[in-house]
């Protein structure tokens, strides 16, 4: 995020920039960071994963119901040893596998205020906090191992709560963004990252959706489109050279703006030693001094 901070563009800081746009809101750490710090009256958020979409819009709408069904969760599974734990985290699971249906209304529904307890209990007691679903769309990370995971956080949902008030939170593609997008917007990519070869990865968040090179191809062409509309854009990829020093690939996706290599930690992985600094890319249609 101090990176990020740093390659902001002006406008963010002196106002002339009046709408943040993020078509892939997965976790939002950009989107709260900005909220918090910057006067921008319009915010839009976007993700094409009904399930991270739906828990934020129960955290901005239902919070008391939401917080009452994780602390439910959390008087049951906290007191129990690691084996009856796991067999709460699979019975939990597999509803949640079985109740998708409740997300085809744009109604809140206690169903919709009950999946949404169960996408964060889900992501707090899982394996590395990962989200990832099989072809079927059924999510399939296996139970984690910690001695007391964060199930009902209440201070930070309601601090997100309050963040995400007259948030226009949407699901969709990337491109559903483009009404909101005009030259008094800074809109931030943040996609899955294309895989680097040789190491643990994944691109399928939701069943339909997978996002390989022809994906990021069609994404940079998005990029082009908003740049034409006069919006300030940045964008956070892997780095192709950490692996392969002639891999261009992004390079020459994006030669018409400006690329920056920056140090970034990467969290996700299953061996602990290849927890490290290596370096990703911001490409951004503005310059952004040293």
């Amino acid at each position: 995020m101090p990176t990020i901070e740093r390659s902001l563009p002006v406008g963010i800081r002196d106002g002339t920039i009046t709408r943040y746009v993020e078509p892939f809101g997965g976790g939002g750490s950009v989107f709260f960071y900005i909220k918090k710090m910057y006067p921008i009256r319009e915010f839009h958020v976007g993700d094409v994963n009904p399930d991270l979409v739906n828990a934020y819009i129960i955290i901005r709408d239902k919070l008391d119901a939401a917080i009452h069904s994780l602390q439910a969760v959390a008087e049951e599974y906290l007191p129990l040893d690691h084996a009856d734990r796991a067999a709460v985290f699979y019975r939990i699971r597999d509803e949640y596998n079985s109740t998708a249906g409740c997300l085809s209304t744009k109604r809140i529904t206690a169903a919709r205020v009950q999946r949404a307890a169960q996408t964060i209990f889900l992501n707090r007691t899982c394996f590395n906090g990962l989200y990832r679903v099989n072809s079927k769309g059924h999510y399939n990370v296996p139970h984690g191992r910690y001695k007391t995971p964060p199930i009902c956080n209440e201070d930070n949902l309601r601090s997100a709560s309050r963040a995400l008030q007259g948030v226009n939170v949407s699901c969709g593609s990337y491109e559903t963004v483009e009404p909101h997008v005009d030259a008094r917007s800074f809109v931030y990519f943040d996609p899955p990252y294309r895989p680097l070869p040789n190491t643990p990865s994944f691109t399928a968040y939701v069943k339909t959706a997978s996002f390989g090179d022809e994906e990021q191809v069609a994404l940079a062409a998005f990029y082009s489109t908003l740049h034409r509309k006069g919006a300030l854009l940045m964008l956070s990829n892997s780095d192709p050279h950490v692996t392969d020093g002639a891999d261009d690939f992004f390079d020459d996706l994006y030669d018409d703006f400006n690329i920056r290599r920056v140090a970034a930690n990467r969290s996700i992985n299953s061996d602990a030693d290849k927890r490290g600094a290596i370096t990703e890319i911001l490409v951004t249609n503005y310059e952004v001094k040293p």
